[in-house]
């Protein structure tokens, strides 16, 4: 391993752990509070099958190739890092708290909006669920609401409303100790869609309304915003990976040749010619055979038809298909089958875009790919946290020696 050229908190780095790649990022401060590319390194994911791990040892080697590649590009040693978590064992529901302040009305003060965020949190869970994240989407004070922070503002009743992520603990214990054995300190888990949002989505994204849909490997995970507010996540069980099935077992072809054939060759465009004939390989020692575009087409087309509607589902249970004036954003590894977008444009009647990541400098055109999108939007989510806990540190900190000057 490389030996560190900077400071450790001058160093942010991101590990995304999926069913077919583990990647690393590493990046350092540049000038301001912008960060930039130092090194990434990717390896196969093994150990993994439909989003958990199943094999630790390999996924811990799988882990380290990544990691090590990274140190060597960036000539750094990781310690630690953010991971992002995926799956189908996560879940988002809405919750709300409350809060009496007292018979008379006062300033709102950071810790009442702390102390009713946390009573948000008292919902019943499942055993074997964990909540990862709380984001807050609005304030309600006295009679008056849709407020974004009421610090400040002065009321007798406060409530909130919040969006509750959660997450198997077996399976986040998993991965933390996937990490762990490769030698890396887990500093926080990020929800992989809110990752990949960071990457892709500017502010009027969200103020217009928008829903970014990660496609990885074995899932499709999904993040809704409106007005500004994220209003709802989800897991979808459909991803690239069932893609590649289809056409191993509709064309009798081992599972590499049905990836190149699906990367090749996608889903139907305008423009493209039906007779078009193909050349696939056999299993088992079978001589290849020739078979046209049209049978491909006719086993991508049902698949990506579910899983597109399995995304109008998720949107239409939220009540906010008229209200998504950003439209959709697809990213990840299963954005980049061609045809997908124009084909989901026509399914959701919205717009649709591919989302390719952004936000870090000297990012390179390697990591200008939608299978980035989340690990460098860990890095950019990690850092923005970083810097939000450092200014309130430093606003306690005048608040306390303002406390200490007035006893003076």
């Amino acid at each position: 391993m490389g030996e560190s050229l900077a400071k450790k908190e001058d160093i942010v780095v991101g590990l995304d752990i999926g069913s077919s790649k583990t990647c690393a990022l590493i990046c350092r401060m540049a000038g301001g509070s912008r960060l930039e590319v130092a090194g990434v390194g990717v390896s196969e994911s093994k150990g993994w099958r439909r989003g958990n791990i199943v094999n630790l040892d390999a996924a811990v080697a799988s882990i380290r190739q990544a990691v090590e590649e990274a140190e060597t590009k960036a000539r750094a040693t990781v310690e630690s890092a953010y991971v992002g978590i995926a799956g189908t064992h996560i879940r988002g529901v809405n919750a709300q708290g409350g809060l009496t302040l007292g018979p008379h009305r006062r300033e709102i003060t950071r810790e009442d909006v702390d102390r009713v965020v946390q009573r948000a949190q008292g919902v019943s869970l499942p055993p074997d669920q964990q909540i990862v994240h709380v984001f807050p989407q609005e304030y309600l004070l006295d009679a008056q609401n849709g407020i974004h922070d009421p610090v400040g503002m002065v009321g007798r009743n406060l409530e909130v409303n919040v969006h509750l992520v959660t997450a198997s603990a077996a399976a986040l214990q998993n991965v933390v100790t996937a990490a762990n054995r490769a030698g890396i300190y887990i500093l926080g888990t990020v929800l992989e869609q809110m990752a990949s949002s960071e990457s892709n989505l500017q502010d009027d994204d969200r103020e217009l309304g928008v829903a970014l849909v990660d496609i990885g490997a074995s899932t499709a995970e999904i993040i809704l915003y409106e007005e500004g507010l994220l209003r709802h996540t989800a897991a979808i069980p459909v991803g690239g990976d069932h893609f590649t099935n289809d056409i191993a077992v509709g064309l009798r072809t081992p599972i590499p040749e049905a990836e190149r054939l699906k990367c090749t060759w996608g889903l139907p465009v305008s423009g493209r010619p039906s007779f078009e004939a193909l050349e696939v390989s056999g299993v088992g020692g079978r001589p290849s055979r020739m078979v046209p575009y049209v049978t491909l087409a006719e086993i991508l087309e049902p698949r990506a038809t579910e899983l597109l509607e399995m995304i109008q589902a998720e949107i239409a249970r939220q009540g906010i298909e008229g209200q998504l004036g950003a439209g959709v954003v697809l990213t990840g590894g299963g954005a980049k089958l061609k045809g997908l977008i124009e084909m989901a444009e026509k399914i959701l009647s919205l717009p649709v875009r591919r989302g390719i990541p952004g936000g870090l400098s000297k990012m390179g055109e390697a990591l200008l790919d939608p299978i980035f999108s989340a690990v460098v939007g860990l890095v950019g989510y990690a850092h923005r946290m970083r810097r939000k806990q450092v200014v309130r540190q430093e606003t306690l900190g005048e608040k306390f020696l303002g406390l200490f000057r007035a006893r003076a």
